[in-house]
């Protein structure tokens, strides 16, 4: 795609000039905006067109001279120019098309068994240790907010809050349906089941993303399940919020006090109503749970998970690999950096226009 560079130059120059007069304060802030936007896309192109020119200058040495020595010499320097001016160009198009600026936030990560009964719940299981290990790889904080468990070790529902810097920018690609193709444990003839868990990831958000009435809200308090000694079972310290105009629900049972279970499940309301106002902006009618995840259903999948063949694709990325055995570790690096470089490559698709 063509840009315009001379016009994008203009255009910085005029509102330049209108930032330096008298403007309307509200008028400003909008003009500030497109300003700095443009300002930072000059700066990024007149770097790489530097970096270019070294890179034109060095491959010329190299034609010029027989010194076997000094070709070798230039031929290293070419490539660590060629590197810096990747990476700056990748930084350009983060200007010209912005990611979501909800990036660099931490997550609610919920994970629920689908299709699949028993083997579902446990692979639900097994998706919460592959993320919890790839969180802890990462450096990031993992804690398990709410759950529900079966009888057989498995999950029917489970909260993991991930915080650290830029998690969603990370994991936003992981929502939708994972489907897994294996013999189960309970399985005597050997036959493979096809078997599915949901995956929603939400931006954790600040109070000044989503405004809540406290008069909106009913908390119930209860006791919590699951593992932490007997005094879960006594105390009252799991909190559940429901946002009564929307009917959107969270819950927190992680810790011992109350009040912080409300804060935490307070955040994750905001974020689980954030998320449904962005789907309803988009235009995007169903519930935002369902345009986010699917409905578990089989047919429904953004990767597949084939333990027969120890294999994982991803759809949205069109990736497979033959290492599933390593991927369930937490090792997904490899699938998280493709699903953001298509995504790079999507928003690179939208027109840049000046205004």
């Amino acid at each position: 795609m063509s840009i315009q560079w001379d016009k994008i130059k203009e255009r910085s120059d005029e509102l330049g000039e209108k930032l330096s007069g008298s403007v309307d304060p509200k008028e400003r802030h909008i003009i500030q905006k497109e300003h700095s936007q443009l300002s930072s896309l000059l700066e990024k192109y007149n770097q790489i067109g530097l970096i270019q020119s070294k890179i034109d200058d060095a491959q010329k040495e190299v034609s010029m001279t027989d010194d076997a020595e000094m070709i070798e010499l230039y031929k290293e320097e070419i490539a660590a120019f060629q590197e810096e001016k990747k990476y700056l160009e990748e930084q350009l198009d983060d200007v010209m098309y912005p990611p979501n600026p909800y990036d660099k936030k931490s997550v609610f990560l919920e994970i629920r068994s689908g299709a699949g009964g028993q083997e579902a719940a446990l692979f639900a299981n097994d998706l919460l240790v592959m993320y919890t290990n790839y969180a802890l790889s990462k450096g990031w904080d993992a804690t398990v907010s709410s759950y529900s468990e079966t009888d057989l070790g498995g999950i029917r529902d489970v909260v993991l809050t991930i915080d650290g810097k830029g998690v969603y920018g990370h994991l936003k690609f992981e929502s939708g349906v994972h489907r897994v193709q294996r013999v189960p444990k309970t399985e005597s003839s050997g036959r493979v089941h096809t078997s599915t868990a949901t995956v929603a990831v939400l931006p954790e958000v600040d109070d000044i993303d989503v405004t809540i009435n406290p008069a909106d809200l009913r908390i119930d308090v209860y006791r919590a399940s699951g593992a932490g000694g007997q005094h879960v079972n006594t105390t009252d310290s799991a909190v559940r919020i429901t946002h009564i105009p929307t009917g959107v629900v969270a819950t927190c049972q992680d810790g011992r006090s109350q009040h912080k279970n409300k804060a935490s499940a307070m955040k994750m309301l905001q974020s689980r109503i954030l998320s449904a106002h962005e789907e309803k902006t988009n235009a995007q009618m169903s519930e935002a749970r369902k345009e986010l995840i699917g409905r578990g259903m089989r047919a429904e999948k953004v990767r597949t998970y084939n333990y027969p063949q120890n294999r994982v694709t991803d759809h949205q990325a069109e990736l497979t690999l033959k290492k599933l055995d390593v991927i369930m570790t937490g090792q997904i690096d490899e699938i998280v950096d493709a699903l953001r470089e298509h995504d790079r490559q999507e928003r690179r698709k939208k027109p840049f226009t000046v205004s």
